[in-house]
């Protein structure tokens, strides 16, 4: 489920210098919840003016501008406005130490002039290559929506007929490894999977690595035809048992895998890895608490908070117009804020900006999409095999709630081969875990836990003998 989101724009400006001289190249690297992103400042003089650009290597940007700098008594601050970013430091001889704000968040991040690396982060789950079996770049077709993804298909063997899953990524921008937090959960079940002779289908979201699309505007409908269309793909390959095509979905893949397997006959078995089984709305409140309590906040805040994001969720869930939604929100948050003197709006962003952001983000076609999406009809006509699975300390979508869901769908349907499992300490990542918070997920090494492996493995056996 989508947790957080990162925004890094930079817009350019000049530098005002008094005694020390700022002029070159500066180096950092932003760490943020697991991710690494490199940062180069290019600073020149002209006459007694200074000015700058910056690159993100690991984003493929150059010559990103900046905004407002200033440099007074070897403190240095640039500020992004519009993003409310800013970054402040002290320059110290060759180095300047600071701290990178955003919409109340401060992360640590030193500027050198020497260029820095990213610091190597231990996932010792993480194949590497050479592989002990096949693995093919591939592309497939959407023709529903006239655009291209690009996965990798791993076989036991060059030759030879196999069962085969496709994994369906979780919400975000993901690439055909669900690449989050330093970690790659699919590249280290895909591995597995392989060496215990099922085939895997891993590919890029649209809009991703080297898919095309656009994901902005895409709904988790949407995502389920590009699903469909790697079914047809596979049906294309000679080294794939078309009798045995199965799904894998994390997160909101398990909300798509049925969706997709309610409609085809060509799927004969899902697993869902935390998949949902109630609506989006009372899913996000209820997630919204979890992490809130287990991050150390009041039961009066989050009380307050579910009370005032049940309202908005409510608007959006009973709304069929974009535009009077969008007014009503903006009306309804800024009455929210004017209530509420505790609320803090980033630093560097105006009011309005701050409300516009918000409204933005909760009338997106996927989040409307997902608060209004109940996935127990599609569950009901699910009628091949299906093994859900979800870790006990998953605050995102929690076990209990869940998989009596699922279970209670599948059942009214008529499904007799279900399987529902809570595995003792694993998080929403399957990760071993102490709390289950999302704050753990980039500090553990572990990818994904053995034990959820061998599980996963020893069902889709049993169903493919």
């Amino acid at each position: 489920m989508r947790t957080f989101s990162i925004l890094l724009i930079i817009l350019l400006s000049s530098f005002t210098v008094r005694a020390q001289d700022i002029t070159g190249q500066w180096n950092g690297v932003l760490k943020v919840q697991g991710t690494q992103l490199r940062l180069v400042f290019n600073v020149t003089k002209s006459d007694n003016t200074f000015s700058a650009s910056m690159d993100s290597p690991d984003q493929g940007a150059k010559g990103i501008p900046v905004t407002k700098t200033t440099f007074e008594n070897s403190r240095i601050k640039f500020e992004i406005a519009n993003a409310g970013i800013a970054y402040e430091g002290e320059l110290k001889e060759n180095e300047i130490i600071g701290t990178f704000k955003q919409a109340g968040q401060e992360f640590p991040m030193n500027l050198s002039r020497k260029a820095i690396d990213k610091e190597v982060i231990k996932r010792p789950q993480e194949p590497s290559k050479p592989y002990s079996y096949y693995s093919e770049d591939i592309t497939f077709e959407n023709p529903k929506a006239r655009i291209s993804l690009a996965g990798t298909l791993t076989l036991p063997e060059e030759e030879g007929v196999f069962p085969v899953v496709i994994l369906i990524s979780g919400s975000g921008p993901q690439n055909r490894d669900e690449e989050l937090l330093g970690h790659k959960p699919f590249l280290v079940i895909s591995d597995y999977l392989t060496k215990n002779g099922i085939a895997v289908l891993r590919y890029d979201d649209r809009g991703v690595g080297k898919s095309k699309g656009d994901f902005k505007t895409a709904t988790s409908a949407d995502f389920a035809t590009d699903v469909e269309s790697a079914i047809s793909y596979l049906k294309t390959r000679k080294e794939i048992n078309k009798k045995q095509i199965g799904l894998i979905g994390h997160s909101e893949g398990g909300l798509i895998a049925p969706m997709v397997a309610s409609k085809s006959k060509d799927v004969s078995f899902i697993v869902l890895l935390a998949g949902t089984g109630i609506q989006g709305d009372q899913l996000l409140l209820l997630q919204q608490s979890l992490i809130a309590r287990a991050n150390g906040a009041t039961e009066t805040d989050i009380k307050k908070t579910i009370q005032n994001n049940k309202v908005l969720f409510e608007m959006v869930v009973n709304s069929n117009d974009d535009q009077k939604l969008k007014t009503a929100l903006t009306n309804q948050i800024n009455e929210l804020l004017k209530n509420d003197t505790t609320a803090k709006i980033p630093n560097g962003m105006s009011k309005e900006a701050y409300v516009s952001l918000q409204v933005d983000q909760i009338t997106s076609p996927w989040m409307q999409y997902f608060l209004k999406y109940n996935p127990a009809p599609a569950l009901e006509k699910v009628r091949c095999p299906v093994l859900a699975i979800n870790g006990e300390k998953d605050l995102q979508v929690p076990p209990k709630e869940n998989l009596t869901a699922i279970k209670n769908a599948l059942t009214k349907g008529g499904n007799k081969n279900t399987t529902t499992m809570e595995l003792s300490g694993l998080n929403h990542l399957f990760q071993e875990s102490k709390t289950g918070s999302p704050a753990e997920y980039a500090a553990i090494e572990q990818t994904f836990s053995p034990t959820a492996l061998i599980e996963i493995t020893k069902w889709i056996k049993i169903q493919t003998r």
